[in-house]
């Protein structure tokens, strides 16, 4: 399972894969035809609610991570768009696409370590 991760704003490239957007908001400024997106998945992001209290700050990026996990393996819909993804990305090579400014303190990076840690 090869899974990337790259923000909406750089160009797509053959070796993405599959792309996928993991953002509950549309990028800002993206075209759909500038997105090269297969799919939209707003449910694997984090609830609007958490997305709110993190702000992106580094420093709740350890316990952001602790309740973003919590919301992917607790909220059934989340839980079956985390299904839906999983199909996407055994398929081959997936990118997901996210639009936050760091690639670090990013909501994508956790989503795609949390895929290759738990497959099944």
């Amino acid at each position: 399972m090869t899974i990337q991760i790259k923000r909406a704003y750089e160009p797509a490239s053959d070796s993405d894969g599959c792309r996928v957007l993991v953002d509950r908001l549309w990028p800002r400024g993206v075209s759909k035809e500038r997105a090269h997106l297969d799919s939209w998945l707003k449910e694997v992001a984090p609830s609007p609610e958490l997305r709110t209290w993190w702000r992106h700050d580094p420093e709740r990026m350890e316990e952001f991570a602790l309740r973003y996990r919590a919301e992917l393996d607790g909220d059934p819909l989340t839980v079956t768009a985390v299904a839906a993804l999983r199909a996407l990305v055994a398929r081959g090579p997936a990118t997901l696409v996210y639009g936050a400014k760091d690639p670090h303190v990013n909501h994508a990076r956790l989503l795609a370590e949390y895929l290759a840690e738990s497959p099944a």
